[in-house]
């Protein structure tokens, strides 16, 4: 299994940029594993931010990031990045990576398709 440790978050004013690396680690190469971005803010839902492809070739993202966000790999660091932009007081929310060990999936946006979790890490922007 992997192991998925996010950092980054923090307190950041409206406009700002924000960079949240997903390091892997475990007995196993992150490159077998399809990666997602979810968030979850208070009273709401986990939802979907975006995710990225094995090779990294493939990615997609929620309709609410697009054009903000960038989701990227580094298979040779077994890191996934979410690089986020123009950040909005609605982007306040817990941010999840998460490991899909589908064999036959190119990425997947839904939630319970994906095996692993890390433990969250805080996104908050002041408007």
């Amino acid at each position: 299994q992997v192991q998925l440790v996010e950092s980054g978050g923090g307190l950041v004013q409206s406009g700002a940029s924000l960079r949240l690396p997903c390091p892997a680690s475990g007995d196993t190469f992150s490159s077998w594993y399809i990666i997602g971005w979810f968030r979850q803010a208070p009273g709401k839902e986990r939802e979907f931010v975006a995710t990225i492809s094995r090779g990294g070739g493939a990615t997609s993202y929620a309709n609410s990031v697009q054009g903000r966000f960038t989701i990227s790999r580094d298979n040779a660091k077994n890191t996934v990045y979410l690089q986020m932009n123009s950040l909005k007081p609605e982007d306040t929310a817990v941010y999840y990576c998460a490991a899909d060990r589908s064999a036959t999936r190119v990425y997947s946006d839904l939630r319970n398709e994906y095996d692993y979790w890390g433990q969250g890490n805080q996104v908050t922007v002041s408007s």
